[in-house]
């Protein structure tokens, strides 16, 4: 306990002060806990320390925690989420970091209305153009968003990114502020009911440099939980 605790509350001191180098309010960036792999004991421990944001991976995985934790925190799925999934995700996620085609966001949409609920999105930007990783390339994410529009049960809200893994965090840099500025540069289009608020971006190794650019969400395992087997 005394070594997640602290950890979460080392962490939100730098996230307090990567915020206040920005000039921004510290209140505007949340910690998403990634508990991928990571037992219900400690998860539990998280919680006690502070936590309200778990990340989860994987649809299985989140079910069977959610299950016995419970939804009084807010789950986030922050992994790829296949089509076929979506029937779960819907019901067990406060918001999906992860939306990358528009046959999902069909299919979100689909489900979330046969259970009388509506899903938040975040659009998966790939920045780095690897093709072993998802996302929408930044040049079609206008593109992207209008068949979205009419989509009554998903509401998208913000864009996401998982860049090129690099051990020097000002490298990641430009990546965090592209993102931004394409988030920036899309609210200007004013797409109806495309509310572009959330910059999900940032992990372990470099999530003050994402709030020094506009992070309002930073998704943190390891730094909290220690490494995974």
């Amino acid at each position: 306990m005394d070594d997640i605790a602290h950890n979460i509350e080392r962490i939100q001191q730098r996230i307090d002060r990567a915020a206040q180098r920005a000039n921004r309010d510290p209140k505007d960036v949340r910690l998403v806990a990634v508990s991928k792999t990571v037992d219900v004991d400690r998860i539990r421990q998280a919680i006690s320390a502070g936590i309200t944001i778990l990340g989860e991976n994987y649809v299985q995985e989140a079910k069977k925690k959610i299950e016995l934790v419970g939804m009084d925190v807010h789950w986030h799925m922050v992994g790829h989420l296949q089509s076929n999934k979506a029937r779960h995700a819907v019901k067990l996620f406060h918001m999906i970091h992860s939306l990358d085609s528009i046959s999902l966001a069909q299919e979100l949409n689909r489900r979330a209305k046969a259970a009388g609920r509506t899903v938040k999105v975040l659009v998966q930007v790939n920045l780095s153009d690897e093709y072993t990783k998802s996302g929408v390339s930044p040049d079609d994410v206008e593109k992207f968003l209008i068949p979205l529009i009419p989509l009554a049960h998903v509401r998208v809200r913000g864009l996401m990114c998982m860049p090129t893994f690099f051990n020097e965090p000002e490298r990641v840099r430009p990546f965090f502020k592209a993102l931004r500025e394409l988030r920036d540069r899309l609210n200007k289009i004013k797409l109806p009911g495309i509310e572009l608020k959330e910059l999900s971006m940032g992990m372990s190794g470099d999530f003050e440099v994402a709030i020094e650019e506009g992070a309002t969400l930073v998704r943190v395992g390891t730094a909290i939980f220690g490494s995974r087997s």
